[in-house]
């Protein structure tokens, strides 16, 4: 939690451009899979589509995405990132890191390792429990690892 406070004050006090975390969160996930619903987003994150359908109109209203018609010829409507959001995307994926980078560089490159491997664990635990799995890419995974899929990059 400190961590997390410790991006966030970051986030909306020294720039005011930056992403709400819910945008922040439903950007990555439709970056990572591609145009989704509305149902597809309140599935993944275990919400409820009203809470959902808010977060997104944000989203809509501020241009950071755009309702699209389903790439795979469903009837839904799906959400897709612009071209501007996906530009906030990266820079906040960008600050994220550099404030973690901040917060660990005093730390040896073993630390560092140690501290991916937990959070790796971490990550794949809560998943499991929830039955809810973030999807990954290849890209993601380090090359050092030959295990199947790989976390996010720290800082995501």
């Amino acid at each position: 939690m400190l961590l997390s406070r410790h991006q966030v004050l970051g986030r909306s006090e020294r720039d005011p451009e930056r992403l709400e975390r819910s945008a922040y969160l439903l950007l990555s996930r439709i970056d990572t899979q591609g145009p989704m619903s509305i149902g597809q987003l309140a599935e993944a994150f275990g919400l409820d589509t009203s809470t959902v359908n808010r977060q997104t109109a944000a989203l809509l209203r501020c241009g950071l995405a755009e309702r699209v018609a389903d790439p795979d010829g469903g009837m839904a409507r799906k959400l897709r990132i612009t071209t501007e959001g996906g530009h906030r995307l990266t820079a906040d994926r960008e600050a994220n890191r550099s404030c973690l980078a901040r917060v660990i560089a005093g730390w040896s490159p073993q630390e560092v390792q140690e501290l991916e491997d937990v959070l790796v664990r971490l990550n794949r635990s809560a998943e499991a429990l929830e039955g809810r799995y973030w999807p990954r890419t290849e890209e993601d995974a380090p090359p050092h690892r030959g295990r199947g899929r790989s976390p996010a990059p720290l800082g995501d």
